[in-house]
């Protein structure tokens, strides 16, 4: 565990040492106060009061563009550079260095996700009675589980390439692949269509945490995406060891 926390700690802190970090959190803040705003506005003309649902939402979608942007030099950058020989020697297993990654890039996105708290601290004062808590609870935990799943489909992507670039549109692609995985099935009712049904990423999030409802099914599904992505970059960090 002290190697895992070690590489988050260096990993997080790199964050804030170039700019990119800054660029991606002014991107990221200014769309949602943007989008906030517009709802806010949209809701007064129609006389009836928002829910939590303005701000979860867009940081949904903000989600899909903003982790290949946080993932694409968690290890890419280390091979370009060449630096990824001294973290193989090193004192360090294979799945604490791809973990400590994960992990220092899902440390980033819960800084932004912290951040995004005042707006559902504003909007419970602009509303009587206030918004939904228990909504508030699980939309957030929706949130935690996508960006923990999403970031590590970043890691697992970065570690097959030495061109930052090369990593983020290709976790761009493999996101967007995964956000419309079940797209199909909405028009067939064939086993097929059921399993399709069942690994469609929004799903797990839009027809119940989002509702405020907790299932453990969709606790069950983004965890062992996380799993099973943390495991398939460790399993190719291995075949580069041995290379």
């Amino acid at each position: 565990m002290r190697n895992i926390w070690t590489i988050a700690k260096r990993e997080y802190r790199l964050y804030f040492s170039t700019p990119m970090a800054y660029m991606i959190s002014f991107l990221f803040f200014l769309v949602l106060g943007v989008l906030f705003y517009s709802n806010l506005l949209a809701y007064s003309y129609q006389q009836y009061a928002p829910s939590i649902n303005i701000v979860v939402g867009p940081i949904v979608t903000l989600f899909i563009f903003v982790t290949p942007a946080i993932t694409m030099r968690l290890i890419a950058a280390e091979q370009g550079m060449g630096t990824i020989e001294l973290l193989l020697t090193a004192p360090v297993r294979d799945w604490e260095l791809i973990v400590g990654k994960w992990f220092g890039g899902l440390l980033f996105v819960l800084t932004l996700l912290a951040g995004t708290l005042i707006y559902p601290l504003l909007l419970n004062q602009l509303i009587t009675p206030g918004i939904d808590q228990g909504k508030l609870v699980t939309s957030y935990l929706g949130l935690f589980l996508i960006a923990a799943s999403l970031i590590s489909l970043g890691v697992a992507i970065s570690t097959l390439f030495k061109n930052q670039n090369a990593a983020f549109f290709s976790t761009l692609g493999a996101v967007l692949l995964l956000w419309l995985l079940g797209a199909p099935a909405e028009a067939s009712g064939s086993i097929g269509s059921n399993i399709l049904r069942y690994l469609d990423f929004r799903s797990h999030f839009y027809n119940t945490l989002y509702q405020g409802v907790i299932d453990l099914s969709d606790l069950t599904y983004y965890l062992s995406l996380t799993a099973l992505f943390l495991f398939l970059g460790t399993i190719i960090v291995e075949t580069r060891r041995w290379r």
